[in-house]
């Protein structure tokens, strides 16, 4: 059996609030006067200032806590988790940016990582020159990046603009030269970060299919970050659940997606309430679902209107606000999305100061029985994201006894519409014959 390309041992990672992080330098180094004096002096301030063991101790704060698992050569694995749950940091500790506190990451592969617009990029040199410096940082020979140069311009898409400095490029731009110079170069494992999320939909559906490509047909190694579970659940194989630092659950990745979306929910899964943060100049007060009568509730049958009602604060009114949600079932998958523009395009511009109460329906019959976790958001101009709720309350189809097509089966699929069949002739008798038998 091939040994694993990635082994995470008992990694750890401290920071310490308020306090910029030392970073080690990589070759011996002695601290010069003036380190050494502020050094001294910071020393002797905490000091007068009476700073205790207790004290300092309560100012440190553990971003990873015994993070443990191993990757397969030619795995794709995806990192789960919450804002805050550590997944960023431990993509650092593996792209080699920080160092752990305590623990080990070993790999057996050049690793390429891809964690934030422009990553490795200078912005003074050209898209040209930016694919020769990337791949060097690689480690790969300049006949290596000629032999795929051609392939990355096409894919990146951006030819006419391949000699002009990376400075002037938007930040798709970068995103589709970026991944075009990761994916192409050859590294052993490759970690993608949310960074595809900039991309248009046609580029990250392009990105999708080329990280298929490269880890089915080249037998690489992908560690993929996203919040979009559709995308993990179609691309990875597991995945691994990062929550307050910790491993929380390891396995195939649908498993690992209930999981998560679980978690994310209350106790009370029907509705939600949101704290007031002043600094938004807008955001939700709550969501709940409702039944037809208008009773708060978290199951329905299928055939039962679901109504969602949204309760939106603007302190500053700000042109082009748009209010979205979108529903997906524990796989995933997105099975319905909607924003404020669907009845009212112009509804954007009238948004005033205030409390605004949103009731959205869900016809009876349109989703198949099971379980539906919703996400709501806005954003200024569906770009400037300004106030987001992941997986905040769910709601469980049930499907009606007496409309089983039999008994004990539910009705496949993500859509639960029943379609009219309207029978226009019958032959009985002897065994079919041909079709001239049905003609009219």
């Amino acid at each position: 059996m091939s040994k694993p390309i990635i082994v995470c041992e008992q990694i750890g990672k401290c920071y310490r609030l308020g306090e910029q992080q030392q970073i080690k330098p990589l070759y011996n180094h002695s601290f010069t006067m003036r380190e050494a004096v502020t050094k001294s002096i910071s020393s002797g301030l905490r000091f007068l200032r009476g700073e205790t063991e207790a004290r300092r101790q309560a100012t440190m704060f553990l971003a990873l806590r015994n993070v443990s698992f191993e990757v397969k050569r030619g795995e794709v694995v995806g990192l789960i988790g919450r804002n805050g749950a550590g997944k960023s940091t431990l993509l650092k500790i593996f792209s080699r940016i920080v160092e752990p506190t305590e623990g080990l990451a070993r790999f057996r592969g050049r690793v390429a990582s891809l964690l934030e617009v422009g990553t490795g990029f200078h912005p003074e040199l050209t898209g040209r020159e930016n694919i020769y410096l990337n791949g060097a940082i690689l480690g790969m020979r300049n006949a290596e990046i000629n032999r795929k140069l051609d392939e990355i311009v096409a894919f990146s898409e951006i030819e006419k603009f391949l000699d002009t400095p990376v400075k002037r490029y938007s930040s798709g731009m970068y995103v589709r030269l970026a991944f075009a110079v990761a994916a192409h170069l050859e590294p052993e494992i490759l970690i993608v970060d949310e960074v595809l999320a900039v991309g248009d939909q046609a580029f990250q559906q392009k990105c999708l299919g080329k990280m298929r490509d490269i880890s089915t047909g080249q037998g690489r190694t992908i560690l993929f970050v996203s919040h979009n579970m559709g995308a993990l659940a179609q691309l990875c194989e597991r995945a691994v659940l990062l929550d307050q630092g910790q491993v929380k659950s390891i396995g195939p990745v649908r498993d690992v997606i209930q999981t998560y979306l679980k978690s994310s929910l209350g106790h009370d899964a029907a509705q939600a309430r949101f704290p007031a943060d002043k600094a938004k100049p807008c955001q939700f007060v709550s969501a709940e679902f409702l039944h037809d009568d208008g009773s708060p509730g978290a199951e329905f049958g299928c055939d039962e209107p679901v109504t969602i009602r949204l309760c939106f604060e603007v302190r500053e009114s700000r042109p082009g606000t748009v209010v979205t949600f979108h529903i997906q079932n524990l796989e995933g998958v997105r099975v319905l999305f909607s924003d404020i523009c669907d009845s009212n395009p112009s509804i954007t511009n009238r948004l005033g100061p205030g409390f605004h109460m949103f009731e959205i329906n869900i016809p009876g019959g349109l989703l198949a029985p099971t379980t539906y976790a919703l996400t709501i958001s806005s954003a200024i101009h569906s770009t400037d994201l300004i106030d987001e709720h992941e997986a905040c309350c769910e709601f469980t189809l049930r499907e009606v006894s007496n409309r089983l097509p039999s008994p004990g089966r539910s009705r496949p699929g993500v859509l639960g519409v029943r379609l009219p069949w309207e029978l226009r002739h019958s032959h009985t008798g002897d065994a079919l014959g041909s079709s001239s038998q049905f003609a009219s």
